[in-house]
């Protein structure tokens, strides 16, 4: 028998210390004792460390984690033997003793005498089918009575597909091979050992690299001088330099300094794993399946997120609710893209949860606001809406967590047509920056060391910790995300860098499982310009937090030079503009949008409310281009009873009325006055609920933004309110949007309850003025019935879209529909003062531009008004311009 191993811990890879006799007597054993679990022997050099050590993209990964998920055996016992004259001498320096090197080279010739003396059956994995020929050759000779069970040369790409390599562990098996000699190079022949060993039904398992090309005798050992001083390494060098530089050359260097800054002490006990994550067996599937989701008040395995977007959300649904028969799970959708509310479809599926998020502030402030109502649960589960889960994905996911003990866990990560996905990012570094490849395109297929991304195949057939990865199909443990908090919402997208640098500052693992797969599709594969500079500016946003000033100022600027270097590319253009000039970015929405700022609000879940929070009234003509567009968002309140809605159509000859009362829950009037004072005041007569809201007919507001207004007028002084607004100038001439530009910048409109087309009175309020008079600028009218302190512009975290003209016609038929209500009023005209402040506020030759555009519109807005009152004609002005919008503004 073997005396007990001593094992020590070299630069994060354990290391048993063994004397070569001891070592070739374990073997034995295992061979000879088939209670014994499977034996994988390994060689520990600087190259083991670079790619097992601690930090390393391996590392953990051989550790034993309990019995593999379906051989129904222990885990693989592995053999960490020193191979390297550094290691052999930090284990001197740490034991006071000498150990000696125990090279996969040194150790085959003593393996195969003991195989040929006990018959035991050998195969071999790896090497070509020339190299074989040659080995069979070398074995007949030297073991003239050594049993050849088989030989196994796959390709590479065989060794990487998961389902050719469980064929080949089959082959093994059926060999019954007893001993399998595994030469596949670090670090493939390991994570191959890890993950198919079991199959093979071998006792033991040698993990010896280049010993296939040695018995061969393709390549030649060192001389007993050279390899006795420590030297092999720059012998194989010199002999295979295209290959070996870079192990050598490069990764060597930090891995010896790993292995020299090595503590003397033993490997640290396992900790006490985490409570595990209940998974039923397949026995007890039937008989305690879950149909659907459990409620908000009932325990979850795992809560899942949804964050809703423009696709249907039913067969993911579908995909969601097979996946209870193994789980208890929690299904929280959260408003998807721009915030939608959702949709009708939705509100019918009665085991959901259903959070309405605020428009255009993206992905990770969904998940934020549906973390609110995950409940008790024992991990929590994003997912987008474009996402498939293939059935089972999220048992293996958990099962992971529960045996590696890890905080969080990412899955496989496919496209939509099950292509794979690069989605294991690398941090941002200046080096990658400068010579990888554009630091916007985290699905680049560049190869190599220095890409954003890992690109080799192993890296997304094996599982491992890793350090990144994508947010959607990220499965975080419940106590983990609780101490992590929320996610920072001025990062962009999926890649949510700094959530998952926040996961292992707990000290919690990151696992890839690539059994369990997700396919997933970006809701557009044309990155804009903006957003593409989001991205690289989010790295250096990231770069900032975690790293010095200095180095973060030389990350942006490799960044802004990679991209400079194909100037013709209008998103690298885009990325150049934006990391020169800095501030711009500073809070970089998650869409590419406008910087929104957030209320802090809680959103609350959808569900029925007893009574209305307040009364909605649009009053429109002929408005069938957009009616449809602006209840599909807040139609669901109606439905809720969350809201009153009261659409008055006033003078109709269009489609606006019967697409009107295709939505549950909306109240439609139909009325022969082309007034839209007449309609609102129809409007007032039918509404019971306070306070109310006097909406345009094409203008998009979101449920919560309602919900802000109503709550600013139930309690204290405030009288009227408006909600914030921003201009929506797609599509729109580049003079239509110098003069918004301009326009945003006067003062006085920030503090007008006019202008958005979006104004609410509450009782006291509406006693100002009991009827709406006959007056072209209804909002203006309203606005000076109150004090400043009466009123209030309510702030929030989803402003209403207004729809500005496309062309410069509309916008002066507008300007002058506006001009003559002011003057119908009586008021004195701000455009002076508007101007003068204009002037003042020119910083450049962009800004004067602005302001001339914007004083010839307004001339020529104030001729046309002249011109109509001198000519008797008082008829509405209106703009059809902005009634046809492009598709992806009007879906």
């Amino acid at each position: 028998m073997t005396r007990d191993t001593a094992r020590i811990v070299l630069g994060g890879s354990a290391v048993d210390l063994l004397e070569l006799s001891d070592s070739i007597e374990r073997i034995a054993q295992h061979l000879e004792a088939p209670h014994l679990p499977p034996l994988a022997v390994t060689s520990i050099n600087l190259d083991h460390v670079h790619h097992f050590g601690a930090g390393a993209d391996w590392s953990g990964t051989l550790d034993a984690d309990g019995p593999a998920p379906e051989s129904g055996h222990g885990p693989l016992a592995w053999l960490n033997l020193i191979d390297g004259a550094p290691l052999a001498a930090e284990a001197r320096r740490i034991t006071g003793r000498a150990w000696p090197r125990l090279a996969g080279s040194d150790l085959i010739g003593p393996i195969l005498a003991l195989c040929e003396s006990r018959g035991t059956r050998i195969g071999i994995l790896g090497g070509t089918a020339d190299t074989h020929e040659s080995l069979l050759a070398e074995l007949a000779d030297r073991y003239p009575s050594l049993c050849v069970a088989g030989l196994w040369a796959p390709a590479r790409a065989d060794l990487n597909d998961s389902v050719r390599s469980q064929a080949i562990a089959r082959e093994i098996r059926e060999a019954d091979t007893e001993l399998l000699i595994v030469g596949l190079g670090k670090p493939r022949q390991e994570l191959w050992i890890a993950e198919h060993g079991l199959a093979t039904g071998s006792r033991v398992l040698l993990a010896f690299g280049a010993v296939v090309d040695f018995l061969a005798g393709r390549v030649a050992r060192a001389p007993h001088w050279i390899s006795g001083h420590g030297l092999e390494w720059a012998w194989r060098l010199a002999l295979e330099p295209r290959r070996l530089s870079t192990r050598y050359l490069v990764q060597g260097p930090p891995a010896y300094l790993a292995v020299r800054r090595s503590a003397p002490i033993a490997p640290p006990a396992c900790t006490t794993p985490p409570a595990v994550i209940g998974v039923r067996s397949d026995d007890r599937a039937t008989e305690s399946r879950f149909v659907g989701f459990v409620g908000p008040d009932d325990h979850a395995d795992v809560a899942i997120i949804v964050v809703d977007g423009a696709v249907s959300l039913l067969p993911l649904l579908e995909e969601l609710r097979a996946e209870c028969h193994d789980l208890r799970l929690r299904c929280i959708v959260a408003g998807g893209e721009r915030g939608r509310t959702p949709r009708p479809e939705l509100l019918l599926q009665r085991d959901l949860i259903l959070v309405p998020t605020d428009r255009d502030r993206g992905h990770a402030a969904s998940v934020n606001a549906a973390k609110a109502h995950i409940g008790t649960a024992d991990a929590v589960l994003v997912l987008d809406s474009t996402s498939e889960v293939e059935r089972g994905a999220l048992r293996t996911m958990v099962e992971r967590m529960n045996r590696a003990g890890a905080g969080a866990v990412v899955p496989r990560v496919l496209s939509g047509d099950g292509a794979p996905r690069l989605h294991l990012p690398k941090e941002p570094t200046v080096v990658r920056a400068l010579i990888g490849a554009a630091a916007h395109n985290h699905d680049s297929s560049a190869r190599g060391r220095f890409s954003a991304v890992y690109t080799d195949a192993e890296s997304y057939e094996h599982a491992h910790q890793v350090r990144w990865g994508f947010d959607t199909g990220l499965l975080v443990r419940r106590d983990i995300d609780d101490l992590v908090g929320d996610r920072d919402e001025r990062f962009t997208a999926a890649q949510e860098s700094d959530y998952f640098r926040r996961v292992r500052e707990t000290g919690a693992s990151i696992w890839y499982e690539p059994a369990a797969r997700i396919r997933y599709e970006p809701r557009s594969e044309v990155r804009p310009p903006v957003l593409a500079a989001l991205l690289a500016a989010n790295q250096v946003r990231f770069t900032r937090r975690y790293r010095s000033l200095g180095y973060a100022l030389a990350l942006q600027t490799a960044v802004a030079v990679t991209a400079a270097r194909q100037w013709t590319d209008p998103a690298q253009r885009t990325i150049v503009r934006t990391l020169l000039a800095g501030s711009t970015w500073r809070s970089a929405p998650a869409h590419a949008g406008e910087p929104v700022a957030s209320t802090g609000a809680e959103p609350r879940p959808w569900g029925r409310s007893a009574k209305p929070a307040g009364t909605i009234i649009i009053p429109a003509h002929n408005e069938d281009a957009t009616i449809g567009r602006t209840l599909a968002v807040i139609a669901p309140m109606a439905a809720l009873n969350h809201a009153e809605i009261i659409v008055v159509c006033n003078g109709c000859s269009d489609e606006t009325a019967s697409i009107a009362r295709r939505f549950p829950g909306i109240t439609v009037y139909d009325i022969q006055t082309a007034s839209k004072t007449a309609a609102l005041n129809v409007g007032d007569a039918a509404a019971h609920a306070w306070p109310r809201l006097y909406l345009d007919a094409d203008v998009a507001i979101e449920p919560s933004t309602v919900r802000a207004v109503f709550d600013a007028l139930t309690t204290g002084p405030i009288l009227a309110a408006r909600p914030e607004y921003a201009y929506d100038t797609t599509g729109a001439s580049a003079l239509v949007k110098s003069y918004y530009r301009a326009r945003c910048r006067i003062p006085t409109n920030r503090h007008a309850i006019w202008g958005a087309g979006a104004y609410a009175v509450n009782a006291p309020g509406h006693e100002r003025f009991s009827r709406f008079p006959d007056l072209t600028a209804d909002d203006s009218y309203v606005d000076s019935l109150f004090e400043p302190e009466e009123k209030v512009v309510v702030p929030t975290g989803s402003p209403v879209r207004v729809f500005t003209p496309r062309t410069a016609a509309g916008l002066i038929a507008i300007l002058a529909r506006q001009y003559r209500g002011v003057s119908e009023l009586g008021t004195e005209s701000t455009t002076g003062g508007s101007i003068r402040s204009l002037v003042a506020s020119v910083r450049g030759p962009a800004s004067a531009t602005d302001v001339i555009c914007y004083g010839l519109l307004t001339l020529l807005g104030r001729l046309k008004t002249h011109r109509a009152l001198s000519r008797g004609r008082t008829g509405w002005e209106r703009d059809l311009s902005s009634r046809a919008l492009p598709p992806d503004v009007a879906a």
